[in-house]
């Protein structure tokens, strides 16, 4: 398994990540500030053909990538990201309150 020294010592390119609901964020948070990271909206990447798997998604971002091809999304600061979890969490707490 790759790890962020490892891939910051061995010169990574630029890494790109399909923003699916929060499944980047992790990443994103582990190797922001260390590489360039590219967050791409999904709607933005086309079709794999064929059945769709993560190996075949994986090689279809990449070569998108090393050719220029991708729109990164924004990704606001890690302030403002903790502040949406928070008003998220604070959402989430009403709406139990309320249903209790």
């Amino acid at each position: 398994m790759l790890t962020r020294r490892r891939l910051v010592s061995e010169g990574c390119p630029p890494v790109a990540m399909e923003s699916t609901r929060v499944k980047w964020k992790p990443v994103y948070n582990i190797l922001e500030g260390q590489m360039e990271l590219v967050v791409v909206n999904a709607q933005h990447l086309k079709a794999v053909p064929d059945r769709k798997t993560d190996v075949r998604d994986t090689e279809w971002i990449a070569e998108l990538l090393a050719h220029g091809l991708l729109r990164g999304r924004f990704v606001p600061s890690p302030g403002v990201r903790k502040l949406r979890e928070l008003t998220r969490y604070r959402g989430s707490l009403i709406q139990d309150r309320a249903r209790t």
